[in-house]
């Protein structure tokens, strides 16, 4: 079924919802549910409203039996509930009897209730049971689903969101985004649905919310799909005619302009700096000198002349020069009047250290300091954080330890506590970052304003994030679905919530529990998910340090049995297609390997093998263009000691680079300690590496590509 032209389907919805809002109704009855799936386009099925029982006759004999009836009435919004619905009625007298019982149960379920007569409506015969649906989230805003329909939709909860508007390309991701995928295509036997048909209704659907904002939740439970089309069977639509408010948001020109000047500062004033030691002022000025930081330093204080050798000032309004950033280390009470100095003096940016805002119940101290700095045209990190570095300028405007290994990731934190875990992990791990931010409350600043300065830093290679909500999640997926076509974006997301009682009163929104609904849009805009703190900080180390693969065909290479299993499992669970070897690589391989050794993959050359079969089998592994990306399972044996295999990875990779041939190379270690030091030393050399780890490094190459699918690059 087609839809109207743009104008007469829009104008046709607006009339219907028009009568809803002047009758003072949050709903729409089953009619004008229809005419609204009519003006779209979206398919149901043949239908009438009755005035009596002869009408109900006369409409059923007019479509032919079966017919369902349904209660038409604004007051009542769950029909089944209030025994509102009769399915499979075959004849005239099971017409007017079931017309005269559904009016009965109507009225004692609700004596009030208005009623505007009894829908006669075709029956629907065979197809699969689907569910079509959108709901509003206060973080994501709108967002289409997906799945299985009827009463399978509540007790299996399969089910997948999309933000909307939804593409086609989104549509049929949904429908391989389900664990009952395989029922769609038909199994023992039966049809497959048409899944063009689905796709066009999962897409019309997000149209239309997008297009009336008031709809804040539709369901279509059951669509009957067949192998030919799919029908809706049941239309709901929620209505909410009291606009949520607009999140201000900057464009991203003025992002760029003002996160340049907070991150790269040319000055930066030190509000609270103090000469007393274990006061938070006198360790962000010592981290500031320390860190070797080579911009002006202006420490503020209302008594001191000088502070650590600089020159101190009463006020920011004092200090002659430009202050591109000023770090906040007084208590709460004093932080409005001093941002406020600053706004006066045209600061870009305030780092709020302070705590003893919204996270102690202080939301109205909060909205202060964010009307302030909207005043000014300040942007605030924080507050209630431990500050940040940026590393290529040797900025360390933070009271923690000072950090100054430089390198290509950039790492930010809603926790204090997680960004001291950051913080250690990348000094014990040796991995150079080129930013640690906090951002705390998240009062101005957050995920998404990093994520664009971070996209035109040159310094920055990967971007790892751990947050516990989106505050505007729309702009987050927006922002990462740009940003992840040319940067890895790994997100940590803590914390699972319900999606909140007025999503909860619908079967699409019962089932979006909030987790679900990050888990699929972060799989939309191309947003590698951690599972774990640990796994976040393993991708921002190791998905940077490989090469992107060319392709999805992945090859074990192992010297242990075991490991060879675990790392197979490892591949599935991370999505990673194990190469179904062709009979002249197998037998290749077999050339190298012993007799009692096993080709196919796992190539298992054994435990008992000298440092040539390692370095030959995988020679050949880089060698072949068939093979796409390697994983190894290394076994301690005296015959091949630990460092002795680190060192001809390392060289059978480095001779196959200067012939032009790059491909991704995890490495899994077995043994005693030494084999500590020598996954150092490979992931040193661009190879991540594990000691008593299968699952790591198949799960870093697994993020590496979930990235590059996301980006477009396979």
């Amino acid at each position: 079924m087609q839809p109207k032209t743009v104008t007469s389907a829009t104008a046709a919805v607006r009339q219907v919802l028009d009568r809803v809002k002047a009758e003072g109704r949050d709903a729409l009855t089953a009619p004008e549910g229809k005419l609204v799936c009519d003006a779209y386009g979206i398919a149901v099925p043949k239908e009438g409203v009755a005035k009596s029982g002869a009408e109900a006759v006369a409409l059923a004999d007019g479509m032919g039996y079966p017919v369902v009836l349904k209660i038409v009435s604004p007051d009542i919004l769950h029909k089944t509930e209030a025994g509102g619905v009769l399915v499979g009625v075959k004849s005239a007298d099971e017409v007017r009897a079931g017309y005269d019982k559904i009016l009965a149960n109507a009225k004692a379920y609700k004596a009030d209730a208005r009623i505007d007569g009894i829908q006669v409506q075709q029956m629907l015969k065979g197809g699969t049971e689907v569910i079509i649906g959108s709901i509003t989230d206060g973080s994501f805003g709108k967002l289409v689903a997906f799945g299985l329909g009827g009463v399978l939709v509540e007790v299996l909860k399969d089910i997948t969101f999309r933000l909307a508007p939804a593409t086609k390309e989104d549509a049929f991701s949904m429908l391989d985004g389900i664990q009952a995928a395989e029922m769609l295509r038909g199994v023992r036997g039966g049809d497959p649905v048409n899944r063009d048909a689905l796709a066009e209704m999962i897409v019309k659907v997000s149209k239309l919310v997008t297009d009336f904002p008031e709809i804040v939740e539709l369901d279509l439970n059951p669509v009957f799909a067949t192998k030919s089309d799919a029908t809706a069977a049941d239309v709901r639509i929620v209505v909410d005619f009291n606009p949520q408010p607009q999140r201000h948001r900057p464009s991203q020109d003025e992002i760029v302009t003002a996160m340049n000047r907070i991150m790269k500062p040319q000055a930066v004033a030190v509000i609270g700096a103090s000469s007393e030691d274990g006061k938070i002022g006198n360790s962000v000025m010592k981290n500031l000198i320390n860190g070797g930081y080579k911009g002006q330093i202006y420490p503020i204080h209302p008594k001191a002349d000088e502070i650590l050798g600089y020159k101190a000032y009463k006020s920011v309004k004092d200090v002659p020069g430009v202050i591109d950033t000023a770090v906040f280390a007084i208590p709460a009470k004093f932080v409005a009047a001093a941002l406020t100095e600053c706004g006066e003096k045209k600061i870009p940016g305030a780092v709020l250290i302070p705590s003893g805002f919204a996270e102690t119940g202080n939301e109205e101290g909060q909205r202060e300091i964010v009307e302030i700095g909207r005043k000014y045209n300040i942007r605030l990190m924080g507050p209630n954080i431990y500050g940040f570095y940026y590393t290529p300028a040797n900025l360390c405007a933070t009271f923690c330890t000072a950090y100054d290994v430089k390198g290509s990731a950039a790492l930010s934190s809603q926790s204090g506590g997680i960004g001291m875990a950051i913080i250690g992990f990348s000094r014990s791990a040796k991995m150079g970052v080129s930013a640690i931010v906090g951002l705390g409350n998240k009062s101005d600043l957050d995920e998404d304003d990093l994520l664009t300065f971070f996209e035109q830093d040159d310094n920055t290679k990967i971007i790892a994030q751990h947050c516990e909500d989106l505050k505007d999640g729309r702009s987050f997926a927006e922002v990462a679905a740009r940003v992840s076509k040319k940067k890895p974006v790994v997100v940590l997301k803590a914390g699972r919530t319900s999606a909140g009682a007025k999503a909860a009163s619908s079967h699409t929104g019962a089932l979006a529990g909030n987790d679900k609904i990050y888990e699929d849009v972060f799989k939309q805009c191309g947003v590698i998910r951690a599972r774990s703190l640990r796994q976040l900080l393993e991708f921002a180390r190791g998905v940077p340090v490989m090469p992107t693969p060319k392709g999805e065909n992945v090859v074990i290479i192992t010297g242990a049995g075991g490991s060879g299993v675990l790392l197979s499992d490892a591949c599935v669970d991370n999505g990673l297609n194990l190469m179904s070897m062709p009979n002249d690589l197998d037998a290749a391989f077999r050339k190298f390997i012993p007799p009692f050794g096993a080709a196919g993959n796992p190539v298992d050359i054994t435990g008992g093998e000298p440092p040539t079969t390692y370095k030959n089998t995988i020679k050949l592994g880089l060698e072949d263009d068939r093979i796409h990306s390697i994983i190894l399972g290394y076994w301690h044996t005296i015959i091949t000691p630990p460092m002795v295999f680190a060192k001809l990875v390392v060289e059978v990779k480095e001779e196959m680079k200067a012939k032009g041939i790059e491909k991704p190379i995890v490495a899994s270690l077995a043994g005693d300690v030494q084999v500590e030091e020598a996954a150092e030393y490979l992931y040193a050399h661009g190879v991540p590496a594990y000691a008593y780890s299968t699952e790591l490094p198949v799960e870093v190459l697994g993020a590496k590509y979930k990235w590059a699918r996301g980006a477009g690059l396979l």
